[in-house]
């Protein structure tokens, strides 16, 4: 039970939101780029909500499957197909033994994810199925998917999902290139000068080419600090903002170090980070500032939103809906029929 990867496409691995309690020992948390993209995926199937599922960088892979299965992608337009016809993204899909699903190159954004409701049979390490590529820890022996990999699943179960058909959202959250990432100043802010914090807040920057799952540097104008950015090594969060002695703004990501010694700007709000990770060459970014209190309440409005897409996926759908009404419009013409008749 699983499926056989045909094509591994440019970086596929298992992921899951991480691992955490670990960074003191030097394993950084990891995890996927788009939380958000993830989290819906998984969703889409009522699969629990960190279930490992497979992200997919700009080029996706091809895969066979050898069980019947259901599978739902979500993130960027990766425009993927099944037996060479289309299927539509942030969709549930029903997959038989044999059945070919080939994920193409990006439209938009920058990584998708492919969540299966069979549940991907890899090892926990520490705590996650996430692969840590720099380790060669966890996921599927440690690294990208390679053609000839091939992936059991743990569970042979919902050959069927209620409200089958209401199991598809309208979301195309990544058709711009251009972003304004909410952050949260500091917590070095006092090492810029107050030049160096006007031109990160007023200036456009460019994602460059220096981009992985590390980080992402933004190429723009130099930003000045007051005595360099050199600082004591310290914790480094998921999303802050370093700036090195050449003045460039550093995103870092989901396989960030653990600690830093170059002085960081601001941190990028949670909600905000899907923006930033799904970024492409030469996308356009601006940051506006916002108090932890915003940021919090902007999680909190998050939350909303996903369990209002929960709740969408589990109504039925207005298919469904019109064949009832139908039925009972033909139902209540019969009846009118037989009293008509016998009158």
């Amino acid at each position: 039970m699983g499926f056989r990867v045909l094509k591994g496409g440019l970086l596929t691995t298992v992921q899951d939101m991480g691992r955490t309690g670990y960074q003191s020992q030097g394993f950084g948390v990891g995890g996927v780029m788009d939380r958000r993209s993830f989290r819906i995926a998984n969703m889409l199937l009522d699969n629990p909500e960190n279930e490992a599922a497979l992200e997919c960088t700009l080029i996706g892979p091809t895969l066979e499957f050898t069980s019947p299965m259901i599978i739902a992608l979500a993130g960027g337009d990766f425009r993927p197909e099944l037996n060479d016809e289309p299927v539509k993204m942030y969709t549930a899909i029903y997959v038989k033994t044999g059945d070919v699903l080939r994920v193409g190159s990006a439209r938009t954004g920058r990584c998708c994810y492919i969540a299966f409701s069979n549940y991907l049979s890899v090892p926990v390490a520490l705590g996650s199925r996430s692969t840590n590529l720099k380790c060669a820890l966890g996921g599927f022996k440690g690294r990208r998917l390679e053609a000839g990999d091939y992936i059991e699943t743990r569970i042979q179960r919902r050959q069927y999902l209620p409200y089958f058909l209401s199991r598809t959202l309208p979301l195309h959250e990544f058709d711009g290139d251009s972003a304004t990432i909410r952050v949260i100043m500091g917590p070095q802010q006092d090492r810029f000068s107050k030049k160096g914090i006007e031109t990160f807040l007023t200036s456009e920057y460019t994602v460059s080419t220096d981009f992985d799952r590390m980080g992402v540097r933004l190429e723009g104008p130099y930003i000045e600090t007051k005595h360099g950015s050199d600082i004591i090594s310290d914790g480094i969060a998921y999303g802050a903002i370093q700036v090195p002695s050449h003045g460039k703004p550093i995103a870092l990501l989901s396989d960030r170090q653990t600690t830093g010694g170059y002085a960081k700007i601001a941190v990028v709000a949670s909600v905000d980070m899907p923006k930033l990770a799904q970024r492409r060459t030469d996308d356009r970014v601006r940051f506006v500032p916002i108090t932890v209190q915003q940021a919090q309440q902007l999680i909190r409005e998050e939350e909303a939103e996903l369990q209002e897409l929960r709740n969408r996926i589990h109504r039925p759908c207005k298919e469904v809906l019109e064949v009832r009404l139908t039925a009972k419009r033909i139902e209540s013409l019969m009846e009118d029929g037989r009293a008509y008749a016998g009158s």
